[in-house]
């Protein structure tokens, strides 16, 4: 069995006509699941890359913005 994540504007009334129309073919289930919080190892793996990611493209940028300063 495959799961498919859908999302959309809930004010849209096309939308929800729509998804109400899948639903009742009977072919799709709705499941809710809850969110997990990320662990702290995450958070900090999360934050390494980002400030690699930072580093590096203050790097590859500097010759392109020294040229314009």
């Amino acid at each position: 069995m495959c799961t498919v994540t859908l999302q959309y504007d809930q004010s849209s009334a096309l939308a929800r006509r729509k998804i109400a129309a899948l639903m009742a073919t009977g072919l799709f289930k709705q499941i809710t699941t809850q969110s997990q919080a990320p662990t702290q190892e995450e958070i900090r793996e999360e934050r390494e890359l980002t400030q690699a990611f930072m580093e590096h493209s203050k790097k590859s940028m500097s010759d392109i913005i020294a040229r314009y300063v």
